[in-house]
């Protein structure tokens, strides 16, 4: 299984992203984000725990070259995310728990609203999980979202460990992971993993707040190396698919897709700060 993470710092680095304004030529950018999480331990005992993450995001469309266009305004939005997560895991019995997960985020262009006009989302899981044997975990439950519409969809998850090195790991509809244990700190995973981000921006022509929108699909490699007890990073490489995207009007994308990079830095919590840990 992948390690437990307490603090976290990510960076995206996906370029070859074009747009394009209407009466405009299309225009390239390098989509960049940097993305901060800490969880916190609220309760720790042996049947509940509870944890609370603030997390932020900060995001650019970087335009490649200097020409005056209507579209360059993308290039100076200011996409901005904070929000909390707060996780609770129940033990039902020695072999069963439901783990629970509210998300509430604020998400927008700051350059051109004030952190009031912009909406909280929500979303919120919750899922029965249960240990079958040594190797076989397997749950389902539902996942409920509201943003700028009300979304439900069932949850599904599988993890099971071939042997002592290989495993599938599913939690879907997030992810799925071959990976393969080199060492106890040395992971490889060959994976797809779906990332949703949704920002409210400021329409010049009214005023109205507009959304920007994509729903994307990393696929690709990672590895993940823990340098010691409290300290790992794990860099992937892949495809980014887009699957949808929503602009603001007159803006349309050319071309959503491309190569997508990632490095994270995490640390990992003291002994006595881990919650949700299935024994």
């Amino acid at each position: 299984m992948a390690p437990m993470k307490w603090i976290t710092v990510k960076y995206t680095h996906a370029p070859g992203r074009i747009y394009q304004s209407l009466n405009s030529n299309a225009r390239t950018y390098t989509q960049e984000d940097t993305y901060f999480k800490l969880w916190l331990p609220v309760v720790i005992k042996p049947g509940f725990a509870l944890a609370v993450a603030p997390h932020y995001r900060t995001e650019n469309l970087e335009l490649k070259g200097v020409e005056t266009d209507p579209t360059d305004r993308i290039s100076n939005w200011r996409l901005r995310s904070i929000g909390v997560d707060v996780k609770s895991f129940i033990k039902l019995d020695s072999t069963s728990w439901l783990i629970n997960t509210l998300n509430v985020s604020q998400s927008g262009d700051l350059s051109g609203n004030s952190s009031g006009r912009i909406p909280l989302t929500y979303t919120f899981s919750s899922h029965y999980l249960m240990k079958k044997s040594l190797n076989k975990e397997i749950g389902f439950g539902i996942m409920v979202n509201k943003s700028n519409s009300f979304l439900v969809l069932p949850v599904f998850i599988y993890n099971y460990n071939f042997s002592a090195k290989n495993g599938i790991e599913v939690s879907l509809p997030h992810k799925i992971a071959w990976r393969h244990n080199f060492t106890s700190s040395d992971i490889l995973y060959v994976k797809a993993e779906a990332n949703t981000r949704s920002y409210f921006i400021n329409d010049p022509a009214s005023d109205n707040l507009a959304l920007f929108r994509r729903i994307d699909v990393d696929m690709g490699v990672a590895y993940n190396k823990q340098f010691n007890r409290f300290i790992g990073a794990e860099l992937f490489a892949g495809y980014r698919q887009n699957l949808s995207c929503h602009l603001p009007e007159n803006i349309e994308a050319i071309r959503n897709s491309g190569w997508a990079a990632t490095f994270e830095l995490y640390i990992r919590p003291p002994q006595g700060l881990r919650i949700g840990r299935r024994k």
